[in-house]
């Protein structure tokens, strides 16, 4: 029931996903309008990942605090967008750096974008990794959108793989000139340990919250367990929910 609570709390025109779901339209791509004003447009392919971040509210299930009016949220693997657009409608005049490698969602994300030009959405077609230059992806070109594109190594041959240009967390903030980061969103296949263990500890105090989807690696330090320890280290207190999601917030 709550995500059908959520529907009708964040969306004018809830009632397109009902007729959607019921068969009554059959359009291959929807447009909804938040109660905010912000446009979220949804390619079928993408429906599952809409209502995880608008009807399931995934990453701000576990969140401590509210991120404050103007707040600078950072996206990491923004994929489409959901994600960023989520943060623009809720929080009041909040910034937004959304990084995504892969080119056909990177297409959509600058497509939402630039149906929001109101909002202070910045895009980047790059990686976030524990350094700057360039690193080998694995996805599925065969895909229309790819929503898992990863770095780790599963023993297995992808279908397919490509070079894309990285950055790291203190690219970002040299570049954007932040001082301070309200919320770090990530959900990147298997980059999060390359990114956060790489960080300096005086650049990961500048961050107030992180919610993070986690993927299991090979590594003995690739595993949520060893995330949530390296944050309680690092002056974070943790929660976790099942499948892997992880929020962690200074104190």
């Amino acid at each position: 029931m709550m995500r059908y609570y959520h529907l009708l709390n964040n969306f004018k025109n809830w009632y397109l996903y009902l007729a959607y779901k019921f068969g009554f339209i059959r359009d291959k791509k929807l447009l909804f309008e938040t109660r905010t004003g912000v446009a979220v447009e949804v390619p079928e392919r993408l429906t599952q990942t809409f209502k995880e971040i608008f009807m399931d509210e995934c990453y701000m299930a576990g969140l401590e605090k509210d991120i404050p009016p103007g707040g600078k949220i950072i996206d990491i693997g923004a994929n489409a967008g959901y994600f960023t657009l989520f943060a623009v409608s809720r929080v009041p005049g909040a910034l937004v750096l959304a990084y995504e490698p892969i080119p056909v969602n990177y297409a959509q994300l600058e497509r939402h974008r630039d149906l929001n030009r109101s909002r202070n959405i910045k895009c980047f077609p790059a990686a976030v990794a524990g350094h700057c230059g360039e690193i080998q992806l694995s996805f599925d070109a065969s895909d229309s959108f790819t929503t898992s594109a990863t770095m780790l190594s599963s023993g297995v041959a992808a279908p397919d793989s490509m070079r894309v240009t990285c950055v790291n967390l203190q690219k970002i903030f040299d570049d954007n000139r932040i001082e301070s980061c309200d919320l770090l969103k990530m959900d990147c296949e298997g980059a999060e340990y390359d990114i956060l263990y790489s960080c300096p500890s005086e650049l990961l105090r500048r961050v107030d919250q992180i919610a993070m989807e986690v993927h299991r690696g090979e590594a003995e330090n690739q595993n949520i367990d060893a995330l949530e320890a390296f944050f309680n280290k690092q002056g974070y207190k943790t929660r976790r929910r099942p499948l892997g999601m992880l929020w962690a917030w200074r104190v």
